[in-house]
Protein backbone atom coordinates (compact mmCIF):
# COMPACT_ATOMS: atom_id res chain seq x y z
CA UNK A 1 0.00 0.00 0.00
CA UNK A 2 0.94 3.54 -0.84
CA UNK A 3 0.76 6.10 1.69
CA UNK A 4 1.27 10.13 1.11
CA UNK A 5 2.59 11.95 3.33
CA UNK A 6 2.47 16.20 2.56
CA UNK A 7 4.92 17.75 4.75
CA UNK A 8 4.69 22.30 3.81
CA UNK A 9 3.44 21.45 0.49
CA UNK A 10 5.87 18.59 -0.29
CA UNK A 11 4.66 14.64 -1.23
CA UNK A 12 6.69 11.89 0.07
CA UNK A 13 4.88 9.08 -1.13
CA UNK A 14 5.95 6.12 1.12
CA UNK A 15 5.34 2.55 0.35
CA UNK A 16 4.15 0.18 2.86
CA UNK A 17 5.13 -3.38 2.10
CA UNK A 18 1.71 -5.82 2.45
CA UNK A 19 3.75 -8.08 4.53
CA UNK A 20 5.55 -6.01 6.92
CA UNK A 21 1.69 -5.22 8.01
CA UNK A 22 1.37 -8.58 8.76
CA UNK A 23 5.14 -9.25 10.55
CA UNK A 24 5.37 -6.42 12.43
CA UNK A 25 2.48 -6.80 14.52
CA UNK A 26 4.52 -7.36 17.71
CA UNK A 27 6.24 -4.37 16.65
CA UNK A 28 2.71 -1.78 15.90
CA UNK A 29 1.74 -3.76 19.85
CA UNK A 30 4.67 -2.19 21.57
CA UNK A 31 4.19 1.01 20.35
CA UNK A 32 0.40 0.87 21.33
CA UNK A 33 1.73 -0.22 24.99
CA UNK A 34 4.04 2.43 25.32
CA UNK A 35 1.17 5.27 23.55
CA UNK A 36 -1.50 3.54 26.22
CA UNK A 37 0.74 5.88 29.55
CA UNK A 38 -0.71 9.13 27.48
CA UNK A 39 1.36 11.36 25.66
CA UNK A 40 2.05 15.30 25.62
CA UNK A 41 0.22 16.40 22.46
CA UNK A 42 2.24 19.79 22.25
CA UNK A 43 0.45 21.76 25.13
CA UNK A 44 -1.96 19.11 26.19
CA UNK A 45 -1.17 15.69 28.05
CA UNK A 46 -3.24 13.33 26.85
CA UNK A 47 -4.03 10.53 29.27
CA UNK A 48 -6.13 7.95 26.57
CA UNK A 49 -5.04 8.59 23.06
CA UNK A 50 -7.76 8.00 20.62
CA UNK A 51 -6.96 5.88 17.35
CA UNK A 52 -6.67 9.06 15.69
CA UNK A 53 -4.16 10.94 18.29
CA UNK A 54 -2.12 7.58 18.08
CA UNK A 55 -1.61 8.04 14.79
CA UNK A 56 -0.75 11.71 14.99
CA UNK A 57 1.88 10.67 17.80
CA UNK A 58 3.36 8.78 14.94
CA UNK A 59 3.06 10.82 12.45
CA UNK A 60 5.44 13.15 14.20
CA UNK A 61 7.63 10.15 14.46
CA UNK A 62 7.48 9.89 10.69
CA UNK A 63 8.30 13.54 10.27
CA UNK A 64 11.59 12.56 12.36
CA UNK A 65 12.06 9.67 10.12
CA UNK A 66 12.03 11.51 6.79
CA UNK A 67 13.87 14.56 7.96
CA UNK A 68 16.84 12.20 9.31
CA UNK A 69 16.77 9.91 5.89
CA UNK A 70 15.77 7.23 8.00
CA UNK A 71 13.74 4.90 5.49
CA UNK A 72 13.31 1.83 7.57
CA UNK A 73 11.46 3.48 10.45
CA UNK A 74 9.36 5.75 8.03
CA UNK A 75 8.27 2.61 6.41
CA UNK A 76 7.14 1.37 9.97
CA UNK A 77 5.89 4.21 11.13
CA UNK A 78 3.78 4.46 7.96
CA UNK A 79 3.04 0.96 8.26
CA UNK A 80 1.66 1.39 11.89
CA UNK A 81 -0.70 4.03 10.72
CA UNK A 82 -1.78 1.62 7.84
CA UNK A 83 -2.40 -0.94 10.33
CA UNK A 84 -4.33 1.19 12.59
CA UNK A 85 -6.39 3.28 9.95
CA UNK A 86 -6.63 0.57 6.92
CA UNK A 87 -8.79 3.48 4.67
CA UNK A 88 -6.13 6.17 5.11
CA UNK A 89 -4.95 8.01 2.04
CA UNK A 90 -2.86 11.17 2.73
CA UNK A 91 -1.18 12.64 5.85
CA UNK A 92 -0.47 16.27 6.25
CA UNK A 93 1.95 16.50 8.89
CA UNK A 94 1.96 19.97 10.62
CA UNK A 95 5.40 21.09 11.06
CA UNK A 96 4.67 24.21 13.55
CA UNK A 97 5.00 22.22 16.48
CA UNK A 98 0.94 21.18 17.02
CA UNK A 99 1.20 17.44 16.49
CA UNK A 100 -3.49 17.74 16.77
CA UNK A 101 -3.04 20.17 13.39
CA UNK A 102 -1.58 16.95 11.63
CA UNK A 103 -4.25 16.40 9.28
CA UNK A 104 -5.55 12.39 8.43
CA UNK A 105 -7.50 11.92 5.38
CA UNK A 106 -9.28 8.45 4.40
CA UNK A 107 -11.27 7.23 2.29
Amino acid sequence: MKLNVNIDGQDYPIEVPTDLLFGAQEFFQKMDRDLDAGWQMSREWVRELNTLQRCQVVANRLLTALETENQASAVMMAGYIVNKLPTVQTIYIDTEGDMSATEIITA
